[in-house]
């Protein structure tokens, strides 16, 4: 026991500070957006809209990552990560905390779209952050760890946001998530000085490729943005169906997601330290995290026992803990050969543009066509983000010269 914990603490070994930090001012943010996963059940319990309503109201959400991510693409190649990431947190903070006010369709579309603008101008500013504090050969581990720290974080929200509706309203959830995102930017001012910091990976270009002509990332980036479309699905659709089907009180719900974020807390770090010294590449490995996460979505048409729901959850979780760490250092590898921030910016874009059809298509086949047809299609869109990521790796492999192949590009 005592040399099993010795040997996940060595898997944290050789990080910067500076990683730290930000993994501490994300779990202190992350421990608060308990309004997230329980969104697409606020706006249908709480304010009574349709599922169809509610469908289009999570298109705005996308629609504003999508916005938020380009812009904090072009705001961190012009003016640096750090002043992009405190505006965001801050500005954010009070959004979240004046959402809870508006209860019409409009109102509320545009309220979600404008906090999805500021929240998600934050995500390609923290990818560059990553790069320029993490070393080369730590950047899969540092992306792991801020992992980490959002799943920490995102395992006690849903539990606490599931107690606090319980007990109050969904609307203390308004006011956690906007003082926990004011709280997470006051810590950035006091400990992450950029002056002070230790720069140790910053690649300038004079002349840098543009993300829009890198086909293979491009094809990638159609590869994720599916994914997405799979994976967004437990976060307002599959939520729903716990409900609905299931039975399932919110706080049991909240549980379960938390039992997501728990879960990838102890085993990703050593999962990804393992995985990184096997002869698989960055792309194989997507590609299976991809598949898993697809077989999560199907079981659920193989039974109508409750305990399906944790099966379920078990194969998301791995398929996610696989998926992302890789797909992060996949895109900031790429990156360095161009705009940083514009290529961080596209990445995130993919996965916003999953939450414009992803929330929507989700909601409205379930409640035009039933579930398990649904969960049939999502999964026929899991295994075709796969195909793609398989022909996408046996093509790189093909360009790679022989003699230039690593480990994990083979």
């Amino acid at each position: 026991m005592i040399k099993l914990y010795k040997n996940y603490i060595n898997t944290f070994k050789g990080l910067s500070q500076e990683i730290w930090w930000l993994a501490l001012i994300t779990l202190i943010n992350r421990a608060g957006t308990m309004v997230i996963p329980f969104l697409s059940l606020y706006l249908k319990e709480d304010l009574n809209f349709s599922i169809s309503d509610v469908g289009w109201i999570m298109t705005a959400f996308g629609l504003g990552s999508v916005a938020g991510s380009w812009l904090g693409g072009k705001l961190t190649d012009k003016i640096g990560y750090y002043k992009v990431m405190v505006r965001s947190l801050l500005s954010t903070g009070f959004l979240f905390i004046l959402l809870q006010f508006l209860n019409t369709f409009a109102s509320i579309c545009i309220g979600i779209f404008l906090v999805m603008l500021v929240a998600d101008t934050f995500r390609p500013a923290m990818f560059v952050a990553l790069n320029a504090y993490s070393k080369p050969e730590n950047k899969i581990r540092s992306l792991t760890l801020i992992r980490l720290a959002i799943n920490l974080g995102f395992s006690a929200g849903p539990a606490i946001g599931g107690l606090i509706i319980t007990g109050l309203s969904y609307s203390g959830l308004f006011w956690v998530d906007g003082i926990t995102c004011i709280i997470a930017t006051l810590v950035m001012i006091k400990v992450l000085n950029p002056k002070k910091a230790k720069i140790m990976d910053v690649i300038e270009n004079k002349n840098p490729d543009s993300a829009y002509n890198d086909k293979a990332f491009l094809v990638f980036l159609v590869a994720m943005t599916l994914f997405g479309i799979v994976f967004l699905q437990y976060f307002s659709t599959v939520t729903i169906y716990y409900k609905n089907i299931h039975y399932l009180t919110e706080f049991e719900i909240g549980l379960l997601l938390g039992g997501n974020g728990l879960l990838i807390f102890i085993f990703e770090m050593p999962l990804i330290k393992w995985l990184e010294r096997s002869r698989y590449s960055k792309l194989s490995l997507i590609f299976f995290g991809t598949v898993l996460t697809g077989l999560s979505i199907l079981i659920l048409n193989l039974t109508g026992w409750t305990g399906i729901l944790i099966i379920g959850m078990l194969l998301m979780t791995l398929g996610e803990m696989i998926a992302f760490p890789f797909s992060n250092s996949f895109a900031v590898d790429r990156a360095k050969k161009g705009n940083q921030g514009e290529y961080m910016a596209l990445y995130s874009i993919s996965f916003s543009i999953g939450h414009i059809f992803g929330h929507n298509a989700g909601l409205q086949m379930s409640a035009t066509i039933g579930y398990d047809n649904t969960w049939y299609i999502v999964t026929a869109i899991a295994f075709a983000a796969a195909i793609i990521l398989f022909i996408l790796n046996n093509y790189l492999k093909l360009k790679t010269p022989i003699n230039t192949i690593s480990p994990l590009t083979k």
